[in-house]
């Protein structure tokens, strides 16, 4: 099992998750995060830790493309390790629906 990223974080970029990870898989984009599956030990702490519900265990229903988005972009993105304030306006768009088609410019589980 590993835990994956959802668009929960898209626009948001929560980073309290990055504090408690021991093993520093957690990687920045320009609107959201991702966990680096092969890196992620399981342990769960990220997942409470985000205020916006984005941090989901791989088990839960149709989490495989959430799986391959968080592992294509782990392997694009740089590494973070310490807390930063989330993105302006994150408090409008906290809990908002449809975040990817809005906020990225590729749907998870779509084109290569």
């Amino acid at each position: 099992m590993t835990y994956v990223v959802i668009d929960n974080c898209i626009a948001c970029k929560y980073t309290d998750c990055v504090e408690v990870c021991p093993v520093d898989c957690f990687y920045e984009g320009e609107n959201m995060l991702v966990i680096h599956p092969d890196e992620c030990i399981d342990c769960g702490v990220c997942e409470p830790e985000c205020p916006a519900d984005a941090i989901r265990p791989d088990t839960e229903p149709e989490m495989e493309k959430w799986v391959e988005f968080n592992r294509k972009y782990s392997e694009l993105w740089p590494v973070i390790i310490e807390k930063k304030d989330p993105l302006p306006g994150y408090e409008d768009r906290d809990g908002e629906t449809d975040k990817v088609t809005k906020y990225f410019s590729e749907n998870p589980g779509e084109g290569s």
